[in-house]
């Protein structure tokens, strides 16, 4: 989910950085519907999902995230 509001610099930055996800915006920066909705307060804001889609974590960086990540799929 993009914080964008210009399109054209918005799809320019994708490419030139050879983002391959599918990315989202609505092209509102931070009156985005979405962001509003997950409390995000900053950017980069990270969530990581369960098989379920519950978030079982947000906004780790660095080892925090890494050893996060690596604990959930230890448990499968």
């Amino acid at each position: 989910m993009s914080l964008d509001k210009d399109k054209a610099k918005w799809k320019e930055a994708i490419a030139k950085d050879k983002l391959t996800w599918v990315h989202v915006s609505n092209l509102k920066f931070w009156d985005e519907p979405i962001a509003r909705q997950y409390q995000v307060e900053a950017i980069p804001a990270t969530f990581i999902l369960d098989a379920s889609g519950t978030i079982v974590a947000r906004d780790l960086r660095g080892d925090a995230l890494r050893a996060k990540i690596i604990e959930l799929l230890n448990k499968k």
